[in-house]
């Protein structure tokens, strides 16, 4: 993938790392991956092909920002690997997502998937700002659009699992355009010099402990502790996990912003700051330098100044500059450059 930002926990194992799949100037995707579970989560989808199959087979979560060609093009390439498996796909996109999806499912002939035997299905959630409606398309009905959900309300959260959470708001883009925010659940990092005074061992079991706590299970709870000896021989023992709480830190998860194709806007502004405020990491467009402001406005876009500057704003760590015009490749480190400066406040 293009680049690589991980999320490190306190014993030095990396819960989440999360990428943008292109280079700046290829079509925007990222990336969210657990490294424990099976499970990944994409914000848009631009160009997938340099993602390996093995990794597009863990996302579960897609976070569709609009319907630009650039934004969507990845679909059809999804699709094509998910057909003939037992998979759902969930997807989330802005006001006309359902009948640009249909048209994608409806642009191919589904004459023989009634003798599919895997369970293949997208459910699709369209948001508006007061209102959401979800539909199931499943691969052995030819996809056919079964609506399983009308809410009249949205109050911001897009998924809530027991691991993370989404929330989505909407950015003028001349049309509404979706930005996002990943926020991990209370991090449980293990603390080995406590490990080490209590004579437990490191192994496989300190994930079962972590799954105890992000289920919020009981101090009664018996958790096995299982290791090897020296000479390969199996010891085990029992502790409730009230005590093995001593073992692990509670600390705020990863928090992850997603932020692209708006107009540099009072209220665009306002609304990206609310959103985005002391992340850990922001991925944001930065797609004209400042100089070119008058056509970043004229096509609803930030620049790279205005990206840095609402990213230092917001108190964000880190910051990823990505969606960059073509117009720039002859010097691709410019508008990068300009970010960065204006997110560290340096003088211009």
């Amino acid at each position: 993938m293009a680049c690589q930002m991980g999320a490190y926990a306190e014993d030095g194992v990396a819960m989440y790392n999360a990428a943008l799949i292109n280079d700046p100037f290829g079509d925007p995707a990222v990336y969210v991956e657990c490294k424990y579970r099976r499970e990944a989560v994409l914000f848009d989808l631009g160009d997938l092909h340099l993602l390996p199959p093995r990794k597009l087979l863990k996302i579960d979560h897609i976070f569709v920002s609009h319907t630009h060609m650039d934004h969507f093009i990845g679909f059809d390439h999804l699709l094509r690997l998910c057909l003939g498996r037992d998979k759902h796909l969930h997807l989330f996109g802005p006001p006309g997502f359902l009948q640009h999806l249909e048209h994608k499912l409806m642009a191919y002939t589904w004459n023989l998937v009634e003798n599919y035997t895997n369970d293949f299905a997208v459910i699709a959630t369209e948001v508006h700002p007061h209102a959401q409606t979800t539909k199931r398309y499943r691969c052995r009905t030819a996809f056919q659009p079964e609506t399983l959900e009308e809410r009249h309300a949205f109050d911001g959260v897009l998924v809530e699992t027991r691991f993370f959470t989404v929330k989505g708001v909407f950015l003028d883009h001349l049309i509404p355009c979706l930005a996002f925010r990943f926020e991990e659940r209370q991090r449980f990092n293990i603390l080995k010099t406590v490990l080490k005074e209590m004579d437990l061992p490191t192994g496989a079991w300190l994930m079962t402990l972590k799954e105890h706590l992000v289920n919020g299970d009981a101090d009664e709870t018996p958790v096995r502790i299982r290791s090897r000896d020296p000479l390969g021989n199996v010891e085990e023992t029992w502790l409730p996990l009230g005590v093995l709480k001593q073992v692990v830190k509670v600390s705020p998860g990863l928090r992850i912003g997603y932020v692209t194709d708006a107009i540099h806007s009072p209220e665009n502004c306002a609304t990206i700051l609310e959103l985005v405020d002391h992340a850990d990491l922001l991925f944001i467009e930065t797609t004209f330098l400042q100089d070119d402001m008058e056509t970043a406005a004229r096509k609803y876009h930030l620049t790279a100044r205005q990206a840095g500057t609402l990213a230092r704003q917001a108190h964000v760590k880190r910051m990823v500059p990505f969606h960059f015009s073509p117009k720039y490749k002859t010097a691709p480190h410019v508008l990068a450059e300009e970010a960065m400066t204006a997110f560290r406040g340096d003088p211009v």
